[in-house]
């Protein structure tokens, strides 16, 4: 346990073209080497994509959805007790659950082989808004793992 004081969240400035946090916090997840102009760019044709695909539905309500739908409630974690280690289900904290989704999200959009990043964002999150996709896939693999381990429970701190 580090012995420092607590690192200070700093607020993060909503992104120029939907005055959002949460495009903002995507674009910085799918962010590589400091090219925020690249990722920005990245984001806003993956919602040119959506809004053409889906010409009745807001881009940012969408996202927002995708989002909450890929968001994991428990996860496991290590502990180890009198040599063995347990996987310990917990509780997801809310700013933990909101960046495994979006990085979910990014990691299985640029999986896909055979199509440009902003092509495979917006099928990544057309599919996540739906409830189906990798991303939902893998929150529900954390959470089976999750209930496999629930005997473990009172390991928890």
């Amino acid at each position: 346990m580090s012995r420092r004081r607590q690192a200070v969240k700093r607020p993060l400035i909503p992104d120029a073209k939907y005055h959002s946090s949460l495009v903002s916090r995507f674009v910085n997840v799918l962010m590589i080497g400091g090219k925020k102009s690249l990722a920005q760019r990245v984001v806003y044709s993956a919602f040119d994509k959506i809004a053409e695909k889906n010409p009745a539905g807001n881009p940012l309500e969408i996202l927002q959805r995708a989002v909450d739908n890929a968001k994991p409630r428990l996860e496991v974690k290590a502990r180890r007790v009198g040599g063995a280690t347990y996987q310990v289900p917990m509780e997801v904290q809310v700013d933990r659950q909101m960046s495994l989704a979006l990085r979910w999200i990014v990691d299985f959009a640029d999986a896909r082989k055979g199509m440009q990043m902003h092509e495979a964002l917006a099928v990544e999150i057309l599919e996540a808004y739906q409830g189906q996709g990798n991303a939902i896939r893998k929150r529900d693999e954390v959470h089976k793992m999750a209930q496999a381990n629930k005997a473990f429970a009172h390991f928890r701190w």
